[in-house]
């Protein structure tokens, strides 16, 4: 395993900011760690760092033990905090300079530095000092100083903050090419950026994990039931669709349209619409009996498809009071 956390539980004053938190993470991959604010994910990180030691518990990287080797832990770490300490005075090249050598890096560390400048898209600020820097750019030299000893384990603690949509792609993709070698733990809280770059999410609320599974299946973890959504070429009845073999509830997702002749018998105004969402038992597949009603009943399928919870909706009712 990269990371190892057995029972970890972190105490400041009378605040439990971490109960009995136990995590394995594989080598290889990107983990989003999720919360709310004050959740604890920044303790955990500060643990896993040597920051800050354990209550209890305990807790291992790379199998180097934080408390008995944190020398060691931090040689393989790789650590970009939320607040991105950086030394202002210093030119881009030179504070990456110096950062190497405190890490010892033992290849020619003018050429590392240029790699990690190109790596990070620093090209054109790297003769500025870093107070120069915009917020994005020195989010950008954070990230490259978190990585320019080549770690086995990356941390990062709200890497994309105050990036430009231009710059977050770049970055996203960065953490995704180096995902595919290295552990990588990310905290944010953009969803977009966990269900576009994460392998496995772990959420965790008022110090203990509440979710911890793969992207796609926390999306499906609270719905306990599979949906579907589906587009008609004309209104369609409610009462009709709950009809279909499988269908256990239905809902419509788009402005009704009321019968042009409400007093017509047998019409109800306002209860028919063209797009529905069709639920039914976890697991089950009802397209091909939703194709087969539209047949029977002369109806066009203009658009099928599974709906999937979007990450947002989980993390909300996971970290529900």
């Amino acid at each position: 395993m990269s990371i190892c956390i057995s029972n970890i539980t972190k105490i400041y004053g009378s605040q439990k900011a971490l109960d009995s938190v136990t995590l394995d993470i594989k080598p290889g991959g990107i983990t989003g760690l999720l919360g709310p604010n004050g959740a604890g994910k920044s303790t955990l990180m500060k643990i896993l760092t040597c920051f800050i030691p354990p209550t209890s518990g305990d807790a291992s990287v790379c199998g180097y033990d934080v408390l008995e080797q944190s020398v060691e832990v931090r040689k393989k770490i790789g650590y970009l905090p939320e607040n991105n300490p950086l030394y202002l005075d210093l030119y881009v090249r030179e504070f990456l300079g110096f950062i190497a050598g405190t890490h010892h890096v033992k290849k020619n560390v003018v050429s590392r530095v240029s790699e990690m400048i190109e790596m990070t898209g620093l090209q054109s600020e790297q003769h500025k000092k870093i107070g120069a820097l915009s917020k994005g750019y020195r989010q950008r030299v954070g990230l490259a100083q978190a990585m320019i000893h080549d770690p086995d384990v990356l941390i990062l603690d709200e890497p994309t903050s105050g990036l430009d949509p231009n710059q977050l792609l770049e970055i996203r993709n960065l953490i995704t090419e180096v995902g595919r070698t290295k552990t990588v733990i990310m905290s944010t809280h953009i969803m977009q950026e966990v269900e576009a770059i994460c392998n496995r999410v772990v959420i965790i609320h008022k110090g203990r994990i509440v979710a911890d599974d793969s992207t796609q299946n926390l999306q499906h973890l609270t719905t306990g039931k599979a949906v579907i959504s589906v587009e008609f070429d004309t209104p369609v009845k409610g009462t009709l669709l709950k009809a279909i073999p499988g269908v256990l509830e239905v809902s419509h997702i788009s402005d009704p349209t009321p019968d042009p002749d409400p007093k017509r018998e047998g019409k109800v105004p306002n209860t028919e619409y063209r797009v529905w969402h069709l639920s039914s038992a976890p697991g089950t597949d009802i397209r091909a009996a939703v194709f087969q009603f539209a047949v029977e009943h002369q109806y066009t399928v203009l658009s099928l498809h599974r709906e999937e919870q979007k990450l947002e909706e989980v993390f909300q009712e996971m970290t529900r009071n």
